[in-house]
């Protein structure tokens, strides 16, 4: 069923959207936790986890940045655009959160 412009898919957007964020921030929540046990010692770490965990970010923001800028250029709704740049971030969270709590 349609209503004006919006339809059904389109309203769902929005809540989507805001769960996939909403499990990144848990997840980020969690990779925070483990590699800062992992710097007081409390667990066992890489050494070179504190340099990873930088370029990491670096890239990640890059890659959103093209994303978002792909989705945008190809006229997608501002959500789909959201979801592009969110899409780097989230699949690093959650490959950290497998990789940090399998060694533990």
């Amino acid at each position: 069923m349609v209503f004006g412009l919006m339809n059904q898919t389109s309203m769902q957007a929005p809540l989507l959207l805001w769960q996939q964020m909403a499990r990144m921030a848990w997840e980020s929540q969690m990779v925070i936790a483990w590699r800062t046990a992992g710097m007081m010692g409390l667990v066992r770490q890489d050494a070179e986890e504190p340099q990873r965990m930088v370029i990491e970010k670096a890239n990640a923001a890059t890659e959103a940045m093209h994303a978002a800028l792909r989705a945008a250029g190809r006229g997608d709704r501002a959500d789909k655009v959201m979801a592009a740049a969110l899409r780097p971030y989230r699949r690093r969270t959650k490959a950290n959160v497998k990789r940090l709590s399998r060694k533990n």
